[in-house]
C-alpha cells in the first residue's frame, strides 16, 4: 500500500516585495512510499528537502501536482491524527520537565491526560530517557533532548513518522540505539519518512531512497540499487596457477590482486560464468565473489557533481 504518493509535484514561492520573481523549490517530483518501509531524502542543501517534507505535512500547499497520504488528498487534514513529526533543530520551554513536554504535545494531539501518562512512560523508556523525566529541559544536552524529540513524535502512535535529522548530536552509542528502535518501528508496520546528512546512517537504516537536487528527484531506488556497480566483481579464491593467472589476464582482462583475488569486470552474465566454468575446470576453489558497491556517500556526491 501507497502511504504517500505524489505526482507531478510542483511548489513555487515569490521572493522579493517589488521585483517580484518566481523561485521553483520543486519541479515534476514524483515518488511514492509504501508501507512498513524506511525512506531517505538526500540532498544538498538547498535542494527542497524542507520544502518537500512541508508539503507533505500540509505547512505549505504546492503550486501544481498531486499529493496523497494513505491514499487520501492531502486537502482532507484528517491524515494528520496519523503522523509523527520530529523537526531540525526542535525546541522545548526550558522551564517544562521531559514529562511535561509529552504531556503538552500529547494533550495538542487530542489525548486525555491519563493516555498521555501511560504512554509518556512508555515512549521515555524506548528512548532511554525515563530517569530524566523529572529533569528541566534546560538540564538536557543535544542527545537527550533528540531522545526526546523521538519520543514526542512517537506520543500519538503515529502510521506515518517523519523524522529530520533525528541523531544529529547523538553519540554513535546513542545513534546505535536509535537505529534499533527505527527498525523496531518498522517492524510493527509503521512508515518511516527519513532526512538525515549522516549518510552512513542512511545506508544502514533505509530500505529505499531519494536524491533530490535543485527541486528535482535525481534518482531513486533501494540501497543496493543506488550504490551497485554495473560490471565489477571481486574474487576470493584459492592459489591461482600460472596458467590461469595468463588467462584471466590476457582473455578476460581481469586485475589481480595477489595469487588469492582478482577483480573481473563484465557486463555479461555469460562472460561471468565462463570464468567461473574455467575455474572450476582448472581446479580453484572459489572462496567468495561479490559485486563491488560504491558507498552511497561517493554515489551521493558524484551525482550532485553531475548535475552542478
Amino acid at each position: 500500500m501507497e502511504i504517500i504518493a505524489t505526482k507531478n509535484l510542483k511548489k513555487e514561492y515569490v521572493s522579493g516585495s517589488f521585483n517580484k520573481q518566481r523561485v521553483t523549490a520543486l519541479k515534476n517530483f514524483s515518488f511514492n512510499v509504501q508501507q512498513g518501509e524506511i525512506f531517505g531524502l538526500l540532498g544538498p542543501n538547498g535542494a527542497g528537502k524542507t520544502t518537500l517534507v512541508k508539503v507533505l505535512l500540509g505547512i505549505v500547499f504546492p503550486t501544481e501536482g498531486e499529493v496523497t497520504i494513505f491514499g487520501e488528498s492531502i486537502k482532507n487534514e484528517n491524515y494528520k491524527n496519523k503522523v509523527g513529526y520530529l523537526p531540525e533543530n526542535h525546541k522545548f520551554p526550558n522551564y517544562l520537565t521531559g514529562e511535561e513536554v509529552l504531556s503538552y504535545f500529547g494533550q495538542l494531539s487530542g489525548l486525555s491526560k491519563q493516555t498521555v501518562k501511560n504512554r509518556s512512560d512508555e515512549y521515555l523508556k524506548l528512548v532511554d530517557m525515563e530517569k530524566w523525566k523529572k529533569t528541566k529541559i534546560k538540564k538536557y544536552s543535544k542527545g537527550m533532548m533528540q531522545r526526546l524529540g523521538i519520543a514526542q513524535a512517537l506520543i500519538n502512535e503515529p502510521d506515518l513518522i517523519f523524522l529530520d535529522e533525528p541523531t544529529d548530536g547523538v553519540d554513535p552509542i546513542g545513534r546505535k540505539e536509535i537505529r534499533d528502535i527505527l527498525i523496531g518501528l518498522k517492524d510493527k508496520g509503521k512508515t518511516i519518512f527519513l532526512n538525515s546528512h549522516l549518510l552512513s546512517e542512511i545506508e544502514l537504516l533505509c530500505d529505499r531512497v531519494a536524491i533530490l537536487n535543485k527541486g528535482e528527484l535525481v534518482r531513486e531506488g533501494t540501497v543496493d540499487e543506488i550504490t551497485s556497480s554495473s560490471n565489477q566483481y571481486t574474487f576470493s579464491v584459492s592459489d591461482l596457477s600460472d596458467d590461469v593467472i595468463n588467462v584471466l589476464l590476457n582473455q578476460h582482462f581481469a586485475t589481480l590482486h595477489g595469487k588469492n583475488e582478482f577483480l573481473l569486470s563484465t557486463d555479461s552474465p555469460e562472460k561471468l560464468n565462463e570464468v567461473i566454468d574455467m575455474l572450476r575446470k582448472n581446479r580453484v576453489n572459489i572462496l567468495s565473489f561479490y559485486k563491488e558497491k560504491n558507498s552511497l556517500e561517493n554515489m551521493f556526491i558524484n551525482l550532485i557533481e553531475q548535475q552542478n
